[in-house]
């Protein structure tokens, strides 16, 4: 696999000004690490993006400051991008010093089939995606692949503790933590129809008694009565 490797220069527009480099399609980028002073950099940004998508924040970047003649070995700590637009934002390195141990994320990839998964009502959740570990610089594996195959029923799981890496790498994620787990699909009974409620006291529009004789309503009903015996 070859070397990754990243131009930069030295930026002297800082504060709200960097807005005017993103104009002209460079990324504000910072250098930090352990006993070193932090740096304010600029990349061009299509370069940045090539080397982002294939060093991800596992494989080592060749830095290389200005004119100096010796790079630097940095890995990428955080990518900040427009979160309407995906434009790239700004940039952290982190420079690592190749015989010191460092504590890294790397994704976790699903591999094989689960047999588990032949019958209809089970289905496959993944709890976690992203595993801690410690090690040096150049041990630092791309991803680490976790086979489905031992999943033949529900309710079974793969936990942190089954994951075994090279020498010299630490996972610091809890053991007992489950990765992926087969579980049962949950279907929901649908509602009963809903029924009328009436209320204590209430009549039925049926049921209603007719208006008494005296009152408006009765009269207008009497009236009505006498015309239609007249016009009968």
């Amino acid at each position: 696999m070859g070397k990754i490797e990243l131009q930069v220069k030295t930026r002297e527009i800082l504060g709200k000004k960097v807005r005017f480099l993103r104009r002209q399609n460079i990324t504000p980028v910072h250098l930090l690490g352990h006993g070193i002073d932090s740096l304010t950099l600029q990349c061009d940004t299509p370069q940045l993006q090539r080397v982002l998508s294939q060093a991800g924040k596992t494989r080592l970047v060749s830095l290389k400051l200005d004119d100096t003649k010796k790079p630097r070995n940095v890995v990428v700590r955080e990518v900040q991008k427009d979160p309407i637009t995906g434009r790239l934002f700004h940039v952290d390195f982190y420079q690592v010093r190749m015989e010191e141990k460092i504590k890294v994320e790397i994704p976790i990839v699903l591999v094989g089939e689960a047999p588990a998964l032949k019958e209809k009502d089970n289905t496959l959740v993944q709890e976690l995606n992203i595993l801690d570990i410690e090690c040096l610089p150049d041990q630092i594996p791309n991803s680490v692949e976790i086979d489905l195959s031992p999943l033949t029923e529900a309710d079974q799981t793969i936990q942190v503790k089954s994951i075994v890496l090279g020498a010299g790498i630490t996972i610091l994620n809890d053991p007992e933590q489950a990765i992926v787990r087969v579980s049962k699909r949950v279907i929901e009974a649908a509602p009963p129809p809903k029924e009328a409620v009436v209320e204590e006291g209430a009549v039925a529009p049926e049921a209603a008694a007719p208006p008494e004789a005296g009152t408006k309503e009765g009269k207008e009903k009497e009236g009505s009565s006498a015309s239609g015996a007249k016009a009968a």
